[in-house]
C-alpha cells in the first residue's frame, strides 16, 4: 500500500510535528504552507526524493487543485492521506474582532479544508486505504467564549467530517478528525489576548502529542478522536449529559 501524504499548514505547529512524525515513519510527503521558506528550512537534510514543498494559500481553490494535483502526479495520481492542518485562531471578545478577521478564520479553517478535500478527491478515490484527517478541536463540542468564530469554524469541520465520512464510504475513503483541547503551538502562544477558559484549564499538550494521535487515526480511524485522556473522558461525558450541563460547565469556566 502506498504511503504518501499531503499536509497543509506544515511549516509550524501540529502540521510540522505531523510531517516530522510521518517522515520518520517512512512516508513520502507533500508539504504545503503559505510560508514556503519556512518549509524549506524545516526540511533541510531530508530526502528530496521523498519530500516536496509547496507554497499554498488554501483559500484559493485553483491553487489547491494545482498544487495537490502536481504532488499526486508524482505518485501515479494516487494520494493515501490528506491532512488538513492549516488554520488560524483569534482569541478576543467577539465585538473586538474585526469582520475581516472573522471572515479570514472561516476562509482558512473551513473553506481551506473544503477546497483541499475537493482537490484531493480524484486522487483519493483511486488509492487503496485512502484517508482524510481534518483538524477539529475540543471547541467543537460547545462554543467557547472569546473563541466564538474559531469554535464555529470547528463545528463546521465536525459536520463536514461526519458528512464526508458517510458520503465517501462508497469510494473506500475514510474521513475523520482529531479534537485537541488547547495545544502549545505558535498559533496559540502568539495570541495577544487570553480567555478565562484557557486560564482555568491550562495548556497541557504540545504539537507532538497531537501528531501521535494522527498516527492513531491512520492506524485505527474514528470519526472524531479526542486528544488526551482527560479530554477523551470529558468528550464522552458530553455526549451523554444534557446540553444544559455542558453549558453550565463552560459558563463556570468562563467566569474571570
Amino acid at each position: 500500500m502506498i504511503k504518501n501524504a499531503f499536509i497543509t499548514g506544515a511549516a509550524s505547529g501540529i502540521g510540522r510535528a505531523t510531517a516530522e512524525t510521518l517522515y520518520a515513519q517512512g512516508w513520502d510527503l507533500g508539504l504545503a504552507d503559505i510560508n514556503e521558506q519556512a518549509l524549506k528550512e524545516m526540511t533541510l537534510g531530508w530526502d528530496e526524493q521523498r519530500v516536496h514543498c509547496y507554497r499554498l494559500d488554501v483559500t484559493q481553490p485553483d491553487q489547491c487543485a494545482a498544487v495537490i494535483g502536481a504532488y499526486a502526479e508524482q505518485h501515479d495520481k494516487q494520494l493515501r492521506l490528506l491532512f488538513n492542518s492549516a488554520g488560524i485562531l483569534q482569541i478576543d471578545r467577539f465585538e473586538d474582532v474585526s469582520s475581516q478577521c472573522h471572515q479570514q478564520i472561516f476562509d482558512i479553517n473551513v473553506m481551506g479544508t473544503i477546497h483541499c478535500c475537493q482537490a484531493a478527491f480524484p486522487y483519493l478515490r483511486h488509492t487503496s486505504g485512502a484517508q482524510v484527517i481534518n483538524m477539529s478541536s475540543a471547541s467543537a463540542t460547545y462554543g467557547i467564549p472569546r473563541l466564538a468564530s474559531y469554535s464555529a469554524s470547528k463545528f463546521a469541520i465536525s459536520g463536514l467530517t461526519e458528512a464526508l465520512e458517510l458520503e465517501w464510504e462508497e469510494y473506500g475513503i475514510r474521513v475523520c478528525d482529531v479534537m485537541p483541547p488547547f495545544v502549545s503551538t505558535p498559533m496559540l502562544n502568539e495570541q495577544a489576548s487570553g480567555a478565562p477558559v484557557l486560564d482555568k484549564l491550562g495548556v497541557h499538550l504540545n504539537a507532538e502529542d497531537v501528531a501521535r494521535t494522527i498516527l492513531q487515526q491512520i492506524e485505527q480511524p474514528k470519526t472524531h478522536r479526542a486528544v488526551s485522556l482527560q479530554f477523551a473522558l470529558t468528550y464522552a461525558a458530553s455526549q451523554l449529559l444534557p446540553r444544559a450541563v455542558t453549558r453550565a460547565i463552560i459558563r463556570f469556566l468562563n467566569k474571570g
